[in-house]
């Protein structure tokens, strides 16, 4: 029987998944359901990497000069060995977007949970105790959102550089990428909840909760966080995007993965200085697929922000 039920709860949870009206919405919406796919693909090949990748391109003894700066396969001179050419150190191009693509991926998702949190704790209080918590806690995120994201990431990605040790500056540059784009990005989350808890303080079912003695932590997780949760999905999928963006960016500046451990980013800044000597694939292709990967994002949390809007369905 345990078996049986075991093997039920999958088919139930599809069951379900194909009935939702989220689901409904988006077969009626192709351009988001392809996007939903490709975004599914990429995260796949990213995990995958080590088994689709032709090669590893930072194992030094895979590499070989005699391949080096060979065009794509389509184009005289090149090998389908390297389908997309390979750069100044035969390192194949295909492979190398395989890797970094992970290393982007996991900072975008990391930063956007870490943010998810920091802003859904600090939504949640200011909106549940008001006064002078909820005037202290926005005054910080104003004065925060003030700044260019992009400029205080530079600020505390060097702040940190400067204060490890040189041994230990690769091992944690993930943790502190992650952290300096968070700093900012969790402003939105906590503006969003904070204003979905004024409203929803105000419920007879939140002053019922109070009245017979459960405390305000469980009132605003268990209680007022349910009900703020849609909004807080769109802004995630959209910043999802937006944190890629910023990694790719500090890494062009040379302040972000290094090239032992690349992103995206990365292999853009190392492939911009051949550009203009012939060698456009180093950097065309990965700068491509970084377009690919934000735009299908921000076309899955454009549709995911109508198809939760009440006033459009």
């Amino acid at each position: 029987m345990a078996d049986t039920t075991t093997s039920r709860e999958p088919a139930g949870l599809l069951a379900r998944i194909a009935a939702s009206d989220l689901w409904w919405n988006l077969k009626r919406s192709p351009l988001a359901l392809i996007a939903g796919v490709l975004l599914v693909l990429i995260i796949a090949a990213a995990v995958l990497a080590p088994l689709l990748a032709l090669q590893n391109p930072y194992d030094l003894s895979q590499l070989d000069l005699m391949n080096a700066e060979l065009p794509p396969a389509w184009i005289d001179g090149g090998q389908w060995a390297f389908p997309l050419g390979t750069d100044s150190q035969g390192r194949d191009v295909y492979s190398a977007i395989l890797y970094g693509s992970r290393a982007s991926l996991i900072i975008g998702f990391s930063t956007v949970v870490l943010s998810l949190a920091i802003g859904v704790l600090v939504g949640l209080t200011a909106g549940y105790f008001g006064g002078w918590v909820d005037n202290v806690l926005m005054r910080v995120g104003d004065t925060l959102l003030s700044v260019p994201t992009i400029l205080v990431a530079i600020l505390v990605t060097a702040v940190f550089r400067e204060l490890l040790p040189v041994a230990l500056r690769e091992t944690f540059t993930i943790v502190i990428l992650i952290c300096a784009i968070s700093l900012t990005n969790w402003v939105q989350y906590a503006r969003t909840v904070r204003a979905s808890t004024l409203v929803e303080r105000r419920k007879e079912y939140v002053a019922a909760a109070a009245l017979i003695g459960v405390r305000p932590l469980r009132i605003m997780l268990g209680h007022i966080l349910p009900n703020t949760l849609t909004p807080v999905m769109v802004t995630a999928t959209l910043n999802l995007g937006l944190a890629i963006l910023v990694e790719a960016t500090l890494s062009f500046l040379g302040i972000g993965m290094p090239p032992t451990e690349p992103s995206l980013g990365t292999l853009i800044r190392v492939g911009n200085e051949f550009l203009f000597s012939g060698q456009w694939w180093v950097v065309v292709f990965p700068a491509a697929y970084l377009s690919l990967i934000v735009l299908a994002v921000n076309l899955l949390g454009d549709w995911l922000r109508d198809a939760l809007n009440p006033k459009l369905n």
